[in-house]
């Protein structure tokens, strides 16, 4: 089905050879640059350095829990006009879930941004992020960063790359987004996929290939091969947006005449063309997947990697569920306990809710699939329930005009307008210790929006659209789609009729017509960045939080949900910093953080003088910060607040055995903290209340210096520690020794 090759290969005629067989080809480092992938980095690249990328990106995208913070940081560091197209939609906050104006005042505040510098503004529920960057932004041979994780546009050509908001702020600033230059792997594509098989299958069995070894982690994914041509338009995006559950890079795919009419639809003519890559191009490693066997897939919790086939599930439910609780009750810490196993009656699994919903699973031709199988047939009046979110008003009126939405509403379905809520835990949350079926892009711990210090716990299981209709219309019994018959949609129906109208008639289309004299609308919730201070010449940080899980989701450094609403305002965000992971770190940091403080206030706080004292320190030119250990932190959304409240709450450093994304860690860099690592194989020996003491870090990282010595304090014992921080541009040196980004710019850097 899927298979992952650790062996170099070449492109020639149409197939792949294997390096160590091939004969009469340029060197990898130079037959790379023959990829779709390299052609697309060298037309973006501004540095000399071919293993040093400084790129400048077409397009930027935000949501509403990105885009107030990316512009207040902007506005901070100077930022005059948009200088390309961004487009600010608003997708996430579109749910008033904590009450009161605190919503609608970021999206006020973002179409005044639109105004005064010339952006993009897309209005509550006319798309999700990333389908209005496709229908509207997309094209071949560009590239778009947006602050989302699942910014991913590779099925129409164009590399869309998800990070935190501090790298869209360099680009306003017409500054670079550094990286080094990426392995790529051929994703090579055979076969055909049955009938009741869609792109979640597809990804699920991908990212469940891939990602528990980290084989394809800050790599670029390129699906070449002759299974593409048997692939739509629509089951290609499928399949891309769900490549960030690798921990992969970005992603692009070979483009043909299915995309050339997918353009063609959207109005969009001119921005096709054909992409494939060059002969005799060199891939790193490969992915091949042999579409014809992909079966029915689901994802149980907490991630989309924890994959199996539905029939798998069916067969032994007892034993894979009991193996799946032990896991996830180890991760909820004692705090809740899920029971997966309840659900099983009479030897079979019945869910209690269906999601068809976002970026992933509200696309046209999946939300027609779902209704040919219900067709005809109802979900019925027991516990389950399911909702279905088509991803833009466009394909609202798609299948409002052709009949679609009336008959999934006709089987009992509910349809609701675009929205990514259900995708980030603030819709559409099943009740406690229900099982939630979703076509979404992630199943983390509480993306569901359940609540577990409360005593809340709710599972969701990642599905196809395909699959989770046939389990709707069996009553909610678990279902694989390939297991029931239903007539497959007609051509005519499969066919998207775009009209982007609405678009035209709501959105403000604002590039290149910044007013200078528009005013910013504040609400009262949206906070400015505090002071952030710089880094001295040593520091010692306090060990906060210390989480040896295998992984540590950014929905465990800030949950999403219904904080989310609170991401205009950092100070009141950071009280949600780990609260659903470690509740005591909040406390602790900001203990330390008032040590700080008063060190800079000329006073002597007592318990880190005492530790600098015995360690022959100086006080005076020591930062005080607090400091979180996670064995690999980062998986997960590309939000900045997972590292921004850290900082707003004292934080200096994190230390860890290695970044489970890139974007994390570039987060860690522009919010001033450090990103420590420890030596390959080395056991942290540090506990909550240790303390880490790195004399000498800003005068070693400004010269480059990758490794330092540092003391860990445990009560009165001293044990020496080697840290880790390789691989620093000069700018993000900068960065941190100056404290932040906003600090940066503001000391007069980053100004060509």
């Amino acid at each position: 089905m899927v298979a992952y090759h650790a062996r170099g290969a070449y492109y020639a005629a149409g197939n792949l050879i294997w390096a160590d067989e091939a004969q009469g080809f340029a060197p990898p480092r130079e037959a790379r640059e023959k990829t779709i992938a390299y052609s697309m980095f060298r037309a973006h690249n501004k540095s000399a350095d071919p293993d040093k990328l400084r790129l400048k990106f077409d397009a930027l995208i935000s949501h509403d829990i990105t885009f107030v913070g990316i512009i207040q940081t902007a506005k901070a560091s100077g930022l005059k006009q948009f200088p390309i197209p961004y487009a600010m939609t608003n997708c996430h906050n579109s749910l008033c879930a904590v009450g009161g104006t605190i919503n609608e005042d970021d999206h006020a505040f973002g179409l005044s941004a639109a105004r005064k510098y010339g952006g993009i503004y897309v209005p509550a529920n006319q798309a999700v992020i990333h389908q209005y960057a496709r229908e509207k932004l997309a094209g071949c041979g560009k590239m778009i960063l947006g602050s989302d994780s699942h910014t991913r546009y590779g099925a129409y050509g164009c590399m869309g790359v998800g990070e935190g908001g501090g790298e869209l702020v360099k680009q306003l600033l017409e500054n670079t987004y550094d990286v080094a230059a990426p392995q790529v792997v051929a994703v090579y594509l055979t076969g055909k996929p049955r009938k009741g098989v869609g792109p979640q299958d597809v990804a699920i069995a991908l990212v469940g290939a891939t990602f528990p070894q980290g084989l394809v982690k800050n790599k670029v994914l390129e699906f070449i091969g002759p299974g593409v041509a048997s692939l739509s338009a629509d089951y290609r995006i499928g399949i891309d947006v769900m490549t960030t559950e690798t921990s992969c890079l970005t992603s692009i795919w070979q483009t043909d005449d299915v995309i050339r009419a997918y353009y063609e639809n959207i109005q969009r003519p001119a921005d096709f063309k054909v992409l494939a890559p060059g002969e005799g191009a060199y891939y790193d490693s490969v992915v091949t997947i042999d579409l014809s066997q992909v079966e029915p897939m689901i994802a149980l919790p907490f991630h989309p990697s924890i994959a199996y086939t539905i029939h798998e599930v069916q067969e032994n439910p007892e034993k894979i569920f009991a193996e799946v609780e032990e896991a996830c009750n180890k991760q909820l810490g004692g705090r809740v306990t899920m029971d997966l196993r309840h659900n099983i009656i009479d030897g079979k699994v019945h869910c209690d809710q269906g999601v068809i919903v976002g970026c992933s699973g509200g696309m046209y031709e999946n939300i027609c699939e779902a209704a040919a199988i219900l067709k005809g047939g109802s979900i019925g009046n027991g516990y389950f329930d399911m909702s279905v979110y088509p991803s833009s008003t466009p394909i609202s009126l798609a299948i409002t005009k052709n009949g679609i939405a009336a008959t999934l509403m006709e089987a009992g379905c509910v349809m609701k307008p675009a929205f990514c809520g259900p995708c980030f835990g603030a819709g559409d949350t099943p009740a406690n210790n229900a099982l939630s079926i979703r076509h979404a892009t992630r199943n983390f711990a509480n993306r569901e929006g359940s609540k577990p210090a409360n005593g809340q716990i709710a599972a969701v299981a990642l599905m196809d659209a395909r699959s989770i209709a046939a389990t709707a219309r069996n009553g909610g019994v678990l279902t694989a789609a390939t297991d029931i018959d239903y007539d497959e949609p007609t051509a005519e129906e499969m066919v998207y009729h775009y009209d982007g109208s609405v678009y035209e008639k709501r959105c403000y289309e604002g590039f290149g017509k910044a007013d200078p004299t528009a005013e910013l609308r504040y609400g009262p919730n949206i906070k400015d960045w505090p002071q952030m201070p710089k880094l001295e010449d040593d520091l010692l940080v306090k060990l906060c939080a210390v989480i040896r899980d295998p992984v540590t989701t950014t929905d465990e450094l800030i949950p999403s949900g219904e904080t989310s609403s609170y991401r205009s305002n950092p100070i009141g965000l950071s009280e949600f910093a780990l609260s659903r992971r470690v509740p005591e770190y909040v406390g602790r940091s900001k203990a330390v953080r008032a040590m700080e403080e008063a060190r800079e206030a000329g006073e002597v706080p007592e318990e880190a003088a005492k530790v600098l004292t015995a360690l022959g320190g100086d006080l005076q030119k020591t930062s005080i910060g607090s400091c979180l250990y996670a064995n690999r932190p980062g998986d997960g959304s590309a939000r900045e607040q997972a590292a921004s409240c850290q900082k707003v709450l004292g934080g200096f450093a994190n230390i860890c055995q290695e970044y489970a994304t890139k974007r994390y860690r570039s987060n860690c860099i522009n919010w001033g903290m450090t990103p420590f690592t420890l030596p390959e194989g080395a056991a942290f020996p540090g506990e909550v209340g240790d303390y880490v003491y790195i004399p000498g870090l800003r005068a070693g990282i400004l010269a480059g210096q990758e490794e330092f010595a540092a003391k860990l304090i445990h009560g009165d014992t001293v044990t020496d520690l080697t840290l880790l921080c390789r691989g620093l541009t000069e700018n993000e040196r900068k960065i941190l020794t100056e404290g932040c980004l906003m600090n940066y710019y503001a000391a007069g850097y980053g100004k060509d």
